[in-house]
């Protein structure tokens, strides 16, 4: 891989306002289980004195069902704001099967995000297919547990999140023992139990292990991302590798889409496509924000020892049959409160081939 795409930054801290945050509901505490039902995100009233916002992940992976968009939306609120990450999800011998990883915790802590990491205790056989399981739920006892700890727990993210791996062997045994329950109860055949196994008994060595280990998957995965370019993008620049180092000694891997050099300055460019006539999704959007949040604060950024200033892109691709003058009335409202955030953060929008 050509090193000039090879970049280094580092990051202090997150300063950010976040615009495009939805409305949230409010549950009571005794609802959680029909919140987790029903919304992505929404703010969860604990007692008269006690509120969080609250996210959860339908899978470990990032790029299933927009996780980054469901924490994007509880960044506005005040208080504590928590996400629900499961530790593993098999969906069936048939299925996928994704485990927590640790730069996902990482990333987390950086933005502030306390993580539950939680597990699956109960599913249905799919009605589609023979070898897979649907409609997984949550230990909902378990969670509310977990929430009540950290109701009391006066450190930061970071060290919350810190606790969690340590109990990190503990959580995954639960989730194998619930998948053998509903493998049984089911009918369905899962995958592996004995790799899962040694992933767990991996992670008992602490969190050390569990973080070289998700590092190497991780570097991998981002090495494999940097030389595959999807044909549904749309891309100009050449692809790059970005090794984020934060106060905590952490690394965080990410690939940017788009890299191109401009003198002293580099433009980091996160795509977001449709085939469509129209602007990419909402929840695309959101999920391209949320990188947006990580390049507004990156300083230092080098490569090969050679600094350049950044400039963040966020880039949105449609059909070539798009009119930006034909976007209804509720996109333009949206497209307004976007431009508004990339001022107020620091990043440019770009639309096709123009920026707004």
């Amino acid at each position: 891989m050509d090193k000039m795409n090879d970049i280094s930054a580092k990051i202090k801290g997150i300063k950010y306002t976040p615009l495009l945050c939805r409305e949230l509901n409010t549950f009571n505490f005794a609802e959680l289980d029909k919140a987790l039902s029903n919304n992505a995100t929404f703010i969860l009233k604990i007692d008269d004195r006690n509120q969080i916002a609250l996210s959860w992940w339908v899978s470990a992976k990032r790029t299933r069902s927009y996780p980054y968009a469901r924490v994007y939306d509880s960044l506005s609120f005040v208080g504590k704001k928590v996400t629900i990450i499961p530790i593993m999800k098999d969906e069936g011998k048939d299925g996928d099967r994704d485990f927590l990883q640790w730069d996902t915790i990482s990333l987390m802590s950086l933005l502030g995000i306390y993580v539950i990491i939680a597990y699956y205790i109960d599913a249905t056989r799919s009605s589609r297919y023979d070898k897979k399981i649907t409609n997984q739920r949550f230990d909902i006892d378990y969670i509310k547990g977990q929430i009540k700890k950290l109701l009391s727990y006066q450190s930061d993210a970071l060290h919350w999140n810190l606790s969690q791996i340590d109990i990190v062997a503990e959580t995954g045994k639960k989730a194998l023992d619930s998948y053998n329950k509903i493998s049984w109860d089911v009918g369905v055949e899962m995958h592996s139990q004995k790799s899962a196994e040694k992933r767990i008994m991996y992670l008992k060595k602490g969190k050390d292990a569990f973080m070289k280990l998700s590092r190497n998957l991780a570097e991998m995965a981002q090495k494999r991302e940097s030389v595959t370019v999807q044909p549904k993008e749309h891309l100009n620049g050449t692809k790059g590798t970005i090794t984020i180092t934060n106060y905590l000694g952490g690394n965080y891997y990410f690939t940017s889409d788009e890299i191109e050099l401009h003198n002293k300055e580099i433009h980091l460019i996160d795509v977001k496509h449709t085939k469509e006539d129209k602007l990419p999704s909402l929840l695309d959007i959101k999920d391209g924000l949320l990188k947006m949040i990580l390049f507004t604060n990156l300083e230092e950024v080098k490569i090969n020892s050679e600094k350049f200033t950044p400039l963040p892109i966020l880039k949105l691709t449609t059909a070539n049959t798009f009119k930006i003058d034909r976007v209804n009335k509720p996109r333009k409202e949206m497209l307004e409160v976007l431009k508004k955030e990339a001022k107020t953060n620091g990043f440019s929008i770009l639309i096709n081939k123009n920026f707004i």
